[in-house]
């Protein structure tokens, strides 16, 4: 009895403490590791952590070596009993299980691929942006000048994105401007986190790095030459430059983030059009011009010109539909009729919103359109079926067949009753958009019945910016820009956790659910140690 009592054994339970003690302090010290690898915590000395995290596993086998000095028994117990045939079986498992990872994570990092589930897939880069790739007529190369100090990594994962998706058109390299000033003042640059895109020649400059600035300065690379577009003044046409609903601002930031210059111009006083005109816009006129005006714009149309029409339903303007010279002009020369309609939609949950049910697939402003486009108040137009000489006219988007052309205007002021007449009304599908070529004189015309699909409330809904954006590239000869407008990102908003729900979700996912791992095994090794 007093040989058992003095037996080495009794104290194996030392080294069991000791294993679990250095068991629980690498555990701990690995998770700060790598809490300090994710960026969540910057330790003072993070050299001594290595130092340490060597000391807690260097206790642990000095632990478990210690218990098999002490209790050789018990360790051949264990070795050779049905725990050690449990344990084996786990063991097996559990090499199959990390091999399995392994081979799936070698396979992974083999052939990568990239999921975005973010709303609006903000971490893939837009069709748009992928368009511009396309057209780039030769390689581009960016030079990223970003000093130690200034942080890259967005940068790096983008221009890695533009690079794969470029197939072979885009390169680029880091350049640290403090260490290399004389390439720095070579290409302009004063600051850091600078992108410069050179193609042969030409250079442009991004100020930031994220994907709308890079596709509009790629953009510039493709065209560029000042193209200017002018919207017509002086008849009640929306501003270009309030931030209001009812105003088009938004359609001109998109228009000179593709490298328009947008002016305005009234046509009445200057009684000219300017020699550098790419397209003219006439948008949202409440009062009709003036024929003087008309004959210019005829005039400049006859040389190769372009104009862009949107004209609104009669109702909501001071323009009569039979006193319009503009509406003369279009019909007699180009066969599009402004008619003097509105158009209900009953597919529309409000019957005065006409809906695009479908887009001509071969005109280059709509064939790359997938969403639709929603036309508040619109006015049908038609197309002559004897059309004028050398002009082909194409009509770019039409309403369902629930919908028509409403000539009754005095019954506009409810939605009660609303009824298609067969006698006067023009039945659905109307056409709400066409355009129009003169081969011969090589002038464009693109007419919509509607302007407020191009304001600032409606212009990034849906297709609106994307089609009005696609007829001036169409209009003003830029094909090679058509469908590569630099899409508008969705901004959202993170407000993080306070200090003690952030500790609470730490614990929770570091501390909480491995416990209850480890405590479900422990119970189920005790349970069966019970059952011999």
């Amino acid at each position: 009895m007093a040989k058992k009592r003095n037996s080495p054994a009794r104290y194996a339970v030392i080294g069991v403490v000791l294993a679990a003690l250095g068991c629980i302090a690498t555990g701990a010290l690995g998770i700060v590791r790598g809490s300090i690898a994710l960026g969540l915590y910057t330790p003072a000395q993070p050299a001594s952590l290595t130092q340490w995290i060597a000391i807690s596993a260097g206790v642990l086998v000095v632990g478990l070596a210690l218990y098999g000095i002490l209790n050789p028994a018990g360790v051949r117990r264990f070795l050779t009993g049905r725990q050690a045939r449990y344990g084996s079986n786990a063991l097996i498992m559990s090499l199959a299980f990390v091999g399995i990872l392994v081979i799936v994570n070698w396979l992974v990092y083999q052939n990568p691929r990239k999921f975005d589930l973010s709303e609006g897939k903000q971490h893939t880069l837009a069709p748009e942006t992928i368009q511009a790739l396309d057209t780039l007529p030769n390689k581009v190369s960016a030079i990223a000048f970003y000093s130690s100090q200034y942080p890259s990594d967005t940068a790096r994962t983008l221009l890695a994105d533009f690079k794969s998706s470029s197939k072979g058109k885009f390169d680029f390299r880091f350049v640290d401007p403090n260490g290399d000033p004389v390439l720095a003042r070579q290409y302009g640059i004063t600051g850091d986190g600078k992108i410069v895109l050179t193609m042969g020649d030409m250079k442009e400059t991004a100020s930031y790095a994220d994907e709308n600035t890079l596709t509009q300065a790629m953009i510039r690379l493709i065209s560029p030459q000042a193209r200017v577009v002018y919207f017509l003044t002086g008849h009640g046409e929306p501003d270009l430059k309030a931030s209001d609903a009812a105003s088009m601002l938004r359609a001109r930031q998109t228009l000179e983030s593709k490298n328009y210059t947008v002016q305005a111009l009234n046509l009445a006083a200057l009684n000219k059009i300017p020699e550098d005109a790419k397209a003219i816009v006439v948008a949202g006129a409440t009062r009709p011009l003036l024929p003087q005006e008309v004959t210019k714009l005829g005039e400049y149309l006859g040389h190769g010109g372009s104009l862009i029409v949107l004209a609104d339903p009669s109702p909501f303007t001071s323009v009569v539909a039979a006193e319009d010279p503009l509406a003369a002009y279009l019909e007699e020369l180009w066969g599009i009729t402004l008619q003097d309609t509105v158009v209900i939609d009953l597919s529309s949950n409000q019957p005065f919103n006409a809906i695009s049910a479908s887009y001509s697939s071969t005109a280059p402003i709509t064939s790359h359109t997938t969403s639709f486009t929603i036309m508040p108040q619109a006015r049908s137009l038609g197309i002559s079926a004897a059309l004028p000489q050398d002009v082909t006219v194409t009509p770019l988007i039409l309403t369902s067949q629930q919908s028509w052309g409403e000539t009754d205007l005095g019954s506009l002021q409810s939605t009660q009753g609303l009824a298609f007449d067969e006698t006067t009304d023009f039945p659905g599908p109307v056409t709400l958009a066409a355009a129009g070529e003169n081969s011969s004189t090589k002038g464009r015309v693109v007419v919509f019945g509607n302007s407020t699909f191009a304001k600032n409330e409606g212009f990034d809904a849906y297709a609106n910016g994307e089609i009005f954006t696609n007829a001036v590239d169409w209009a003003a000869q830029e094909a090679k820009l058509i469908n590569i407008t630099p899409r508008t990102p969705v901004t959202r908003t993170f407000n993080p956790p306070g200090q003690l729900a952030f500790v609470a979700i730490l614990l929770g996912a570091v501390f909480l659910l491995p416990g209850l791992v480890l405590m479900a095994g422990i119970s189920s090794w005790l349970a069966r140690r019970r059952q011999g």
